[in-house]
């Protein structure tokens, strides 16, 4: 009888402690801020999180700050200073992520955003609940939202270590829907766990939401937009439930607009709801993965083959090489910043940049350094090595071309006013590129004095032809933009000889092997054909390849007959512009597709944001 009792007076302990653990502990109150967007050309910014602090210091029992991204406009080094200064008067913790304002048009590739604050994700308990919150990309080049892979891997490591009855806040810039392209990574992790609900920012308005059962709140935008002063929300949480309720700095707090129930939450096994299908990849059986790795962060860029080698860098810094033949690590270099550099080879000598403000150079058998050139700021752009002359932009305002064996500055280009993010060409003496400041340059390439500088007239920075891989053919240069034109200009002075908008053609460019057509790939699931051409050209044909909305840059490589191109969605293409009828597609995941590198033998190298690199045979 004695043992009955203590057995049933130990049950009822446990089941009491595991009741407690899934409540709050005791009722307390947080601040809920997004999208403060410091920099913003529309002016107010500034002043409102500054109000919006003072009133946050102002108020009674405000526990902490969460703040869910785009804490600035264009994530540049000035911009986030001026927010850290700002938020740094706040008498009370707070917490920060970055949103896409602050990583897809960073300068240092998300390397000064972890500086300033000191992370780019969050894992804290209070009262017995645990907030947790991730950052989204996406990094450096315009695609859907992404939940960095190393982010996913910190992720895994925070709920292994957390009881399966603890109550769970989740904070993410995006929305937890199919504007990330990997949301259910998230959510296939937080319905395994007593998650509560969840809280973003990104469309800049309050909204009531609900992700596969997990209740969801959208907050509001902390600018003023039309009205006269911003707002934020404040979020009680009580033992039994949350409020929302907006607030007006300064002046009221507005009645509560959102409830959500607390307690022991549990979510449906199995998986009704919609993920992404892969039955491409039977349509198509004849294209096989010799093999795949996958990289332990993101990887964005190209990689580059080499003697049996491919190389390439992630977003965490750390350089791999995998063997061709098997995919597996032959060696790994690691550097201070994410690397968003497709790396480029000098004899035996892979050379790229990094976001820790160097550009580095390794004996690509071994991985050992051979040099390192430091810049003033983050190194995003990618090399271009041509008789021993590595040419490569940065984020410091310089353009330089250095010598390939020593690293040695030749000369440097200091006029630059935004980053440089991607690949240089070289055409008739000249260095051609675009930058994040609005403007394509052409350099002389003996000395690096500026030949000409063309921009499309807008004063909006993204518009700048920045991501674009620039071609060149018979005296014109032609290049894409974000503002959805394909221009072409004398390549001997920069003078606009036509624009055209007749397709949708965003930053992805590329030109046929006999220098006859301009390729292009629309936002619209198209792609385009255009013949070179220095007075205005239409579009010759159109190819409804079947990819959908599309608006990552990924340029268009012509090889043995077939064009070669990646999409956001983790396919790659193969078309014949012959017969314009699409050759094959397989999709490695869901992320971006970096530009691939086709090898020749019917392989290519493609790459994938999320961090697969795979080597396709077809």
């Amino acid at each position: 009888m004695k043992k009955s009792f203590s057995f049933l007076f130990v049950l009822l302990f446990l089941l009491s402690t595991r009741g407690l653990q899934a409540q709050v502990q005791a009722p307390f109150q947080f601040a809920f801020v997004s999208d403060t967007h410091i920099g913003s050309p529309n002016g107010g910014a500034e002043e409102d999180l500054r109000r919006t602090v003072a009133d946050i210091n102002s108020l009674p029992n405000i526990s902490f700050v969460i703040l869910t991204g785009d804490i600035t406009e264009m994530g540049t080094d000035q911009e986030l200073k001026l927010a850290k200064e700002i938020l740094s008067a706040l008498k009370v913790p707070y917490y920060i992520l970055p949103g896409n304002h602050d990583t897809g048009w960073s300068e240092s590739g998300g390397v000064s955003f972890i500086r300033e604050f000191g992370y780019d994700k969050f894992a804290f308990e209070h009262q017995g609940v645990k907030f947790i919150g991730c950052s989204s990309g996406p990094y450096v080049r315009m695609s859907d939202g992404h939940i960095p892979r190393d982010a996913v891997v910190w992720l895994d490591s925070v709920l292994a270590a957390t009881p399966k009855s603890q109550p769970i806040v989740f904070a993410n810039h995006y929305p937890l829907d199919n504007g990330l392209d990997n949301w259910y990574e998230a959510i296939d992790r937080l319905k395994k766990q007593n998650t509560q609900f969840t809280i973003c920012g990104h469309l800049h308005t309050n909204k009531k939401d609900n992700v596969e059962g997990i209740e969801a709140t959208v907050g509001r935008s902390n600018l003023r937009a039309k009205a006269e002063f911003g707002g934020y929300n404040l979020v009680q949480m009580r033992q039994d439930s949350a409020l929302f309720a907006e607030r007006t700095p300064g002046l009221e707090t507005k009645p509560v607009w959102r409830r959500i129930a607390l307690g022991a939450k549990t979510y449906a096994a199995g998986n009704p709801f919609p993920r992404p299908s892969y039955d491409i990849n039977k349509t198509y059986p004849s294209v096989k993965k010799a093999w795949s790795y996958h990289s332990d962060a993101n990887v964005i860029s190209t990689p580059v083959v080499h003697k049996g080698l491919v190389i390439f860098g992630n977003s965490v810094g750390k350089i791999e090489a995998l063997r061709e033949k098997d995919g597996k690590v032959a060696w790994t270099y690691k550097t201070g910043g994410g690397i968003f550099s497709s790396p480029a080879m000098h004899k035996d000598l892979v050379i790229l940049g990094s976001g820790d403000g160097n550009i580095y150079a390794l004996h690509s058998k071994t991985g050992k350094l051979a040099w390192k050139t430091t810049a003033g700021a983050s190194v995003l752009g990618s090399p271009l090595v041509d008789k021993g002359v590595a040419y490569i932009g940065a984020s410091d305002g310089k353009f330089r071309a250095l010598d390939a064996a020593t690293g040695k500055e030749i000369w440097a280009f200091s006029e630059l006013e935004g980053a440089v993010v991607s690949t240089p060409l070289l055409y008739e003496g000249k260095v051609i590129f675009g930058a994040w400041d609005r403007h394509l340059y052409a350099l002389n390439q003996k000395d690096g004095s500026l030949a000409w500088k063309w921009n499309n007239g807008s004063p909006n920075r993204m518009f700048s032809p920045a991501m674009v891989i620039p071609v060149a053919h018979d005296g014109v240069v032609y290049i894409v933009a974000p503002d959805r034109f394909i221009t072409a200009l004398d390549s001997n002075t920069g003078q606009t000889l036509w624009r055209s908008k007749e397709a949708t053609v965003r930053e992805s460019l590329g030109m046929s092997a006999d220098k006859k057509w301009l390729y292009g790939k629309t936002m619209q699931d198209e792609i385009v054909a255009y013949p070179t051409s220095n007075s205005e050209a239409k579009v010759a044909w159109r190819l409804k390849a079947g990819f959908g909305y599309e608006h990552v840059p990924s340029m268009l490589l012509e090889r043995d007959g077939a064009v070669f191109f990646g999409t956001k969605s983790g396919v790659v293409y193969s078309i014949n512009p012959e017969t314009q009828q699409v050759n094959w597609a397989h999709k490695i995941d869901n992320s971006m597709i970096n530009t691939v590198n086709v090898l020749g033998k019917k392989k290519l190298v493609a790459a994938s944001m999320d961090g697969k690199v795979e080597l396709l045979e077809y």
